[in-house]
């Protein structure tokens, strides 16, 4: 059995689990979880704040049912707005609302210094190295997909 490889596995796992339910208890008190407010998040930060549907689902990993559960979510919540693109009435355009960027930046701000605590273990220089690192096991994983 490959042992230390097996134990690096088990423990990015864990640490990914724990980050993801500490999040997600964060995001509970405003109904959402981390795959909604994730999807909110690329839209916020998009060039022009759009995206397309099968765009979202690629980024966000998820299906495109899920996707429509989301996107209803976030326009029922006014967070964003559907429209039929104008290079092509068949693809449907969301784009975050001036109300979804205000949730955003409101939401934001008070993880922060939760987040940096999270990480204040690691030096300045331990936590470059872990970035490196993590981003070189991604590529590895999937040449595809540059984080």
């Amino acid at each position: 059995m490959p042992k230390c490889e097996v134990l690096l596995i088990r423990l990015l796992l864990l640490t990914a689990e724990t980050l993801r339910r500490d999040f997600e208890a964060k995001l509970k008190p405003f109904d959402m979880n981390d795959s909604d407010f994730r999807t909110l998040m690329m839209l916020y930060s998009s060039a022009e704040g759009s995206s397309t549907p099968s765009e979202l689902c690629a980024l966000a990993e998820q299906k495109p049912t899920n996707m429509t559960r989301i996107t209803n979510l976030l326009a029922k919540r006014g967070f964003i707005t559907r429209t039929h693109a104008v290079h092509d009435r068949r693809q449907v355009e969301l784009k975050i609302t001036a109300e979804g960027s205000h949730f955003v930046r409101q939401l934001l701000p008070p993880m922060f210094p939760e987040l940096i605590e999270k990480f204040a273990c690691f030096s300045t220089t331990e936590r470059k190295t872990l970035e490196r690192l993590l981003k070189k096991f991604a590529l590895h994983l999937d040449p595809a997909e540059s984080p």
